[in-house]
């Protein structure tokens, strides 16, 4: 369904249009447009140019990697998708929020406050147009005779009538973007898309599963709200063509844009649309891991077809770990390894967990086929392009993001973060520093048994012992000692920033597994 544009800065050129002209005057003539590309649930193995043993081929990746400078010690904050995406536009652990594990479940309020700055509205604040055409994952407040709430029970929200015919409230345009299209949860209800704050298409009929349409169907959802003749398969190609066409809409504005193109694939329902089903000759998430691999292409070509490559910088990076869930045994037969030399995978405090793929393009600027092994996080691309601007960050935003532009630009090659965080679905903490890995496991296997527990350490040296296989704990108490007292200094510091010390939405504890999914608030 093509929708007409909505004007960039819309308020602004209706209603003070000599505002527009002095922002447009004051925007610095040299700072680029920005392209973050978020794949979801790709791992750091699949790339194929990255591991050329893999087997899933990635021709347009490829060949953005061999553009870009690649930074191979990279970091998602949390192993699973809202706490990821909430670090990335914030800049702040997620874990710092009420929310302490797993996801936002359907139809539950937004988990960044009204009033804290996001990468979007920092940068519109800076005279950028901004937009996000994908997946949004950190809640809405939606019209019903309930409110959106934290519950306990995970999708307990979907058993409620909603009024998909009004505004949906506290969503992407109010936390910084001038325009939004997607779906909030591919497999999440309702199943249509959305734009700005208004559903597309309402959703009148009811979802029936048909187990021969993907694989990881949400099967859970039948008999939720889906809108007339929805095709799980065509969402990645729409909100492709989406991006796309907001690149060539916007390439000749006086403003730079900023574009997250926050993707839907390779996650469930795996729907390889009819152009890639068995392309792979392995399994229906091989297909659709080539289809990603595809539509990421078609959103540097739009740059570069567009004249504006030099003008643009590129991030690609993903959310967290390949799932364990959407055909991994199928991928490892074949000989693919999705987390490359990585223990784990989606929501593991382990490196297949949480370590990505992150590439930056910019031709002219960043060395082609260069790489970095300096340890960073998907929260520090906030710092980052604020310094790309030449400003400050305020410190209460931000808390947990360090700028690695001298990085990107091949300024510098010493360390500047001295450590990173890194956090389970399940809620454990892992910290690493120079070779170091501290663990916080959960001692049961499963998190309702574990809850209220002491969890248990375990260390690791990353340096000869990239896979993680054997816990040298009990070898190096004074290790675990030091490592300890400095994860606990960063969570009860509220922030990794130099500087004043900032506060967590909840009360936080590293050794032992929260009692709730929903933290009370302070």
């Amino acid at each position: 369904m093509d929708l007409p544009r909505i004007p960039a800065m819309k308020s602004l050129r209706k209603v003070y249009p000599f505002l527009l002209l002095i922002s447009s005057v004051l925007v610095n003539a040299a700072s680029p447009n920005i392209v973050i590309i978020l794949a979801d649930d790709f791992g750091v193995g699949d790339i194929q140019a990255h591991y050329p043993d893999n087997k899933i081929a990635t021709p347009y990746l490829d060949k953005l990697s061999a553009e870009s400078k690649r930074f191979t010690n990279a970091h998602s904050n949390t192993a699973c998708c809202t706490p990821s995406r909430y670090g990335l536009l914030t800049g702040r652990y997620s874990w710092r929020t009420r929310l302490q594990e797993w996801v936002l479940a359907a139809y539950e309020p937004p988990l960044i406050a009204a009033d804290r700055l996001t990468l979007p509205g920092f940068l519109q604040k800076n005279g950028y147009e901004t937009a996000i055409i994908g997946k949004w994952h950190l809640g809405w407040n939606w019209a019903g005779d309930q409110p959106s709430v934290m519950i306990e029970e995970r999708n307990a929200l979907n058993k409620f009538d909603w009024d998909y015919t009004k505004p949906i409230q506290d969503g992407p345009t109010t936390r910084g973007f001038d325009y939004y299209f997607g779906t909030h949860v591919p497999n999440f209800p309702p199943f249509t898309f959305i734009e700005n704050d208004r559903v597309v298409e309402q959703p009148t009929e009811r979802y029936a599963h048909d187990p021969n349409e993907g694989v990881v169907m949400p099967i859970g959802f039948a008999g939720s709200p889906i809108a007339p003749d929805w095709k799980f398969d065509q969402i990645l190609p729409e909100i492709t063509r989406r991006a796309v066409n907001y690149i060539q809409d916007h390439a000749e504005d006086a403003e730079p844009f900023f574009l997250y193109f926050s993707m839907t694939s390779p996650h469930e329902p795996v729907v390889p649309s009819k152009k890639f089903a068995g392309k792979s000759g392995i399994a229906p998430i091989a297909d659709f891991v080539m289809e990603t691999d595809w539509s990421a292409g078609q959103v540097v070509k739009a740059i570069d077809k567009a004249g504006i490559a030099d003008k643009t910088i590129i991030i690609f990076t993903a959310d967290n770990g390949h799932s364990h869930y959407t055909g991994w045994e199928d991928l490892i037969n074949a000989g693919h390894r999705p987390s490359g030399e990585y223990r784990g995978h989606k929501s593991d405090v382990w490196e297949g967990g949480h370590r990505v793929p992150l590439m930056v393009r910019w031709p002219g600027r960043v060395t082609a086929g260069a790489s970095s092994n300096q340890i960073l996080s998907l929260n520090d691309i906030f710092a980052t392009c604020a310094d790309l601007l030449g400003k400050s960050l305020p410190a209460d935003s931000a808390e947990d993001s360090l700028s690695f532009l001298s990085l990107i630009l091949g300024k510098n090659e010493t360390p500047l973060r001295a450590h990173v965080v890194n956090h389970s679905t399940g809620g454990e903490f892992a910290y690493q520093e120079g070779p170091w890995k501290i663990v916080f496991r959960n001692a049961e296997t499963t998190l309702d048994k574990a809850r209220g527990k002491p969890t248990t350490v375990e260390l690791y040296n990353l340096e000869n012992d990239i896979a993680e296989t054997t816990d040298i704990a009990t070898e190096h108490p004074e290790v675990v000692q030091q490592l300890t007292a400095k994860l606990k200094s960063v969570v009860a510091r509220g922030t990794s920033r130099p500087g004043p010390a900032r506060s967590n939405d909840t009360q936080v504890n590293v050794e032992i597994t929260q009692t709730e999914r929903w933290g009370p608030a302070l």
